[in-house]
């Protein structure tokens, strides 16, 4: 008591393992040696633990709706836009959210504190914001990739001569291309490029993917026959329900 006030699970569970660090230093009235004392004598009448871990997380399943989310706990969290009006698995542990397409993890997030929270990632709308890039500026998905550093100064600075360079919605256009190599490329790769181009007053996105995938030193992926690539018969989604979603006051 009082019940903490925290961020997210994760700042929870700091705080409950730096309070039990501290316990060990206490000592229990009547006994002559502190917490963490008596537990390491107790640690040697203990069991092994199971050579396989148990999977506590919950499998459920769950639709995802027009603005390429799905509600889970009455939360909502975000998928890639492509699996709009799908039903898919999803595996909610005590700490995180998994959406699956098959055995692949299509999304994964922090598991959300509170009710009708918003945990949406900047990637997964990129397809639709290369075609209306208008919607990017007032985003949910940017406001919280710029809260948790993921859209950097960089970027913005990047995002900024761009539009002054190109004009807005070639200049947005030309940031979601970096934004989109970041699938492909470290971070720290593509922030680099795009402070060189910034440097040589240069803002075309050829420019930094070039400059990035030299300071990441290798291939970023092998040249895969058309051929070869596997074919997906569903059909694409329309951008009717992203208008809402898009707006800004939605995301």
């Amino acid at each position: 008591m009082p019940v903490p006030t925290v961020g997210s699970l994760t700042e929870l569970n700091e705080r409950i393992a730096a309070a039990d660090l501290a316990d060990d230093a206490r000592v229990i009235t009547g006994r002559p040696v502190t917490v963490g004392a008596a537990f390491a004598v107790e640690t040697t009448q203990l069991g092994p633990l199971p050579a396989d871990r148990f999977d506590a997380a919950r499998l459920l399943e769950a639709r995802v709706d027009n603005r390429a989310r799905v509600s889970v706990r009455q939360c909502y969290y975000s998928v890639p836009v492509r699996h709009v009006a799908r039903r898919l698995p999803v595996r909610l542990s005590a700490t995180t959210v998994e959406v699956l397409d098959g055995a692949t993890v299509v999304a994964r997030h922090e598991r959300a504190v509170g009710k009708y929270v918003q945990v949406l990632a900047l990637d997964h709308y990129l397809e639709v914001l290369k075609t209306k890039p208008g919607a990017l500026p007032g985003a949910t998905a940017l406001a919280q990739a710029k809260a948790s550093g993921a859209f950097t100064v960089t970027h913005q600075r990047y995002w900024d001569a761009a539009r002054a360079a190109r004009g807005d919605q070639a200049g947005t256009r030309a940031l979601i291309e970096i934004l989109l190599a970041h699938r492909t490329l470290p971070a720290a790769a593509l922030v680099a490029g795009m402070d060189t181009a910034l440097a040589a007053g240069a803002v075309d996105p050829n420019v930094v993917l070039i400059d990035a995938r030299h300071e990441a030193g290798r291939q970023v992926a092998p040249v895969v026959p058309i051929g070869a690539l596997g074919r997906d018969d569903r059909p694409a989604p329309t951008l009717t329900g992203y208008d809402q979603l898009l707006s800004g006051s939605g995301t």
